[in-house]
Order: C-alpha cells, then structure tokens, then sequence
C-alpha cells in the first residue's frame, strides 16, 4: 500500500489517518495527539485499547486507559510538590493517594501542524503551545512547546516527542508514555496466552502513597517473569511494579524495549523507546480489561522530590531555550 496521510472525521472531532505497508494509525490531536488505534492488518493486530463506539467527550475523560497518551510529567508528584532547582511549584492533588498525577499535557488540543506523505512514510505532525492561555499556567508558570512526529511506513511507526522550554527559568523535563496494549492483541487471541518480556534491572520499592522509598528490592521469580518474558500481562492484578530500563534483545539483537507475544500465533509486538527512557513501570487496572499498560519514564516517580542522585532517579531539567528529544518505535513480528 503506497503511504496516505489524510484529515478525517471523527464524531465531529478532526483525527488524522496515516496508512503504510499493512499498518493504520489514527492520531487524536483533539485528545492530546494520542495514538487512539494502530493495527496491522494483515497480522490481524490490534496494538492499543481503543473503543469505536466512545465519543470524543468520553476519550479525553479517560486519556490515559485508551491507545498512546504522552504525558508530562510522568506519574506521581508527592502532595503535588515539585521542586526545582530555582523554584517550588504546588500542583492539586487529583489522586486518591493525595498526589498529583499524570501532569495535563495530554489532556489539552493540539495544533496539527503537517499532514504529508515523504519518502515512504505517511506523516503527520502535531504540537501544542503551553504559555499563559492555558488555564494551569497560574499553576505552573513555565512556557514550553511540545512537538509530536508520528511516521507511519511499512515498518511500523517512529514517533518522536520533543520539548522546548520557551521561559525564562529551569524547566523540569519528565516524559513518560501511558501505553495500553491490547491482550489479547489478535482478534482471535486469548488473554491467557500472552507474554510480556521487560529488561528490568533494579526494582524500587513504593510506600502506601505509590512514592519510592528510594530502597531497592531484590528480584523475586515473579519480577523475573518479566525479564524472562513469562509474564502474563492481564487476568492478574499488576500495580505499578516499578523497576530500572536496562538493554534487552530481539532476535538475537540488542533491543532497548518490551515484547508482547502471542504463544499460539507466534505474532508479537515490539515498543521501542530511546534510553533516555530509564524506568519501566508496569500496570493494567486489576487485569480484568484486556490492556496492560509498561509505561517508560525519563524519570523515577516523585523524581524532583527524591534525595537521590539525579544520574538515579533520572531528574533532569532544560534550561531556558533548551530542547531534549525522546524516539520511539512500535511494530509487529510473527
């Protein structure tokens, strides 16, 4: 199929269809430029949760459980605190555990700013504006660009997340993708025979609020089930099971993502992030919804807040007029 990338409508909201090779993909701009469905077609492989049937109003409601939000800032703030280098900033606490969570970005409307077939890919490009016409900026008042590039091809798609601070003050860079993958992810798969492999390395130890006590754990055989790619991703409770990134492989080659596979079908799906990602941490909603959500983060949870070395917990900050990309990609085997 030669590459098409085309404006569509979406219950009256504008979605963008990029189609490639076996692949389709629809970008949600409305939704925080989610990647609200991506399937290969030929594969019969439905990557991300997503829900025909749910109107625009009920997909920004639920953001985070449906297809491929990019937040900022990544999980969890202590009692909404984050403090930075020359400032201190106090976020609501929008989580039963009395944390802020999962930032706003992606709660916002994107700009669409291409939409374009080059070189083999279906193109399309969003960003958004955040300065003082945002509602939060009396909140959270430092000015950044966020830029999104979604390239579907016949290899899958590239997608790449980049942040501009535009103030005049430190910036704290935390990313973190909210991804919910399907299981099962073919229309004749069963939950019960998927497994995910994560190259888990450290894994930290969370108090009763979901905040690391900076302590890590030695790894059990059930955190091992990740490493060894046995573990089942859904039909059981995984509740932010939090570890270190470190290399994995696929097919024999250094690979520094997870894989989900189909053991009947042998079919798999692949998610590959850059290491700027450092953390992997791990969730599905009591596992009774058919998605499991292994979110990379640039940052460990409460990351401004923790006593550790920056080079562990993962804090960094852009200084003013300072840009920092991160490079994904997601695709299938069989």
């Amino acid at each position: 199929m030669n590459p098409s990338a085309t404006q569509i409508n979406y219950q009256g909201e504008t979605c963008i269809e990029l189609k490639a090779g076996d692949y389709r993909a629809l970008i949600a701009p409305f939704n925080g430029s989610n990647i609200m469905k991506m399937e290969n077609i030929a594969l019969d492989i439905d990557f991300f949760r997503n829900d025909p049937a749910l109107t625009p109003a009920e997909l920004k409601a639920a953001a985070e459980v449906y297809g491929m939000p990019t937040l900022y800032l990544p999980n969890r703030l202590s009692h909404g605190n984050l403090k930075t280098s020359d400032a201190l900033y106090h976020f609501p606490c929008n989580d039963p555990l009395g944390n802020h969570l999962h930032g706003f970005l992606h709660l916002r409307r994107h700009a669409i700013d291409e939409v374009t077939t080059r070189d083999g890919h279906a193109i399309a490009r969003t960003s958004y504006l955040y300065d003082e016409n945002d509602e939060f900026f009396s909140t959270f008042p430092v000015s950044f660009r966020a830029d999104f590039t979604f390239a579907l091809s016949e290899a899958g798609m590239d997608y790449t997340f980049t942040l501009t601070n535009l103030s005049d003050v430190r910036m704290p860079y935390g990313v973190c993708n909210h991804i919910t993958f399907n299981a099962p992810f073919t229309s004749d798969g069963q939950g019960v025979n998927v497994r995910l492999r994560v190259p888990i390395g450290d894994k930290w130890e969370l108090n009763d609020a979901c905040i690391p006590t900076e302590k890590t754990l030695p790894l059990t055989n059930y955190d091992r089930m990740y490493k060894n790619g046995t573990m089942v991703p859904v039909l059981q409770d995984i509740d932010n099971d939090l570890y270190t990134a470190e290399m994995g492989e696929l097919d024999g080659e250094p690979f520094y993502g997870i894989v989900a596979t189909d053991l009947v079908s042998g079919k798999r799906i692949c998610y590959e992030v850059c290491d700027t990602m450092k953390f992997w941490i791990m969730w599905n909603d009591h596992g009774q919804k058919g998605f499991f959500c292994p979110e990379p983060m640039s940052w460990n949870i409460d990351a401004p807040n923790l006593k550790g070395d920056p080079a562990v917990t993962g804090y960094t900050e852009l200084a003013p007029g300072e840009s920092k990309t991160i490079r994904e990609r997601i695709f299938a085997k069989s």
